[in-house]
């Protein structure tokens, strides 16, 4: 488990809530980022850390042409297979976590945000980081916006939400919200607000190290 000297907040929300967005805003004003989706992406890309051990365990289909991992392939097997996706992830949770460790003790920023879209469903984030920041929506603007975004059905996108927390879920486990459901211009003041709270957290955690 990370032994995290600056002040660290896990972020999270579900799809289409506006988390990288927000999270973006967080660090035009002086916080790093850790984006664990983008961890997960660049090993799974063709030269990807993680690409020979999922080659040898769900075989050459699982790779498409380019080197990378088939997704569009993949999501589907461990979406109807949960043991499928049990193996996939005990070859990408330990890697993820490393390179996840490696970001934190190399970032230079006012403090850590890791940007977690399954924080609540991987169970031990809560005792990582100091504070979980959860951007939150109403469930009919997530369905909306990635029906929008992503060429999407609404049954498709009903799937991947009962597939990830409830918003009860998230909201039960947040020291802090942000309702992101109108545009980023009418949070920035919110946001900025938090930032201070958040530097001056920081500055409390550094001065009893």
């Amino acid at each position: 488990m990370m032994s995290l000297e600056k002040f660290s907040l896990g972020l999270t929300g579900g799809i289409g809530s506006g988390k990288t967005t927000i999270a973006n805003a967080f660090q035009a004003l002086g916080a790093s980022l850790i984006d664990t989706d983008l961890i997960a992406h660049a090993l799974t890309r063709n030269d990807g850390l993680a690409i020979p051990q999922i080659r040898e365990e769900f075989g050459d289909q699982a790779i498409s042409e380019d080197g990378s991992m088939d997704r569009a392939r993949m999501r589907a097997l461990v979406f109807n297979d949960s043991a499928a996706k049990l193996r996939l992830e005990a070859i990408l949770h330990p890697l993820i976590r490393s390179q996840t460790e490696q970001a934190a003790a190399s970032a230079t920023g006012d403090y850590l945000i890791f940007v977690v879209p399954l924080l609540i469903e991987s169970g031990n984030w809560k005792q990582r980081v100091d504070r979980i920041l959860v951007v939150d929506c109403a469930e009919e603007i997530q369905i909306t916006r990635v029906m929008q975004r992503n060429q999407l059905s609404r049954e498709q996108v009903l799937a991947i939400m009962r597939n990830q927390a409830s918003r009860q879920e998230r909201l039960a486990a947040a020291d802090d919200v942000i309702l992101n459901q109108d545009g980023l211009h009418l949070i920035k003041p919110q946001i900025l607000a938090l930032h201070q709270t958040y530097l001056n957290m920081s500055a409390q955690k550094s001065g009893s190290n």
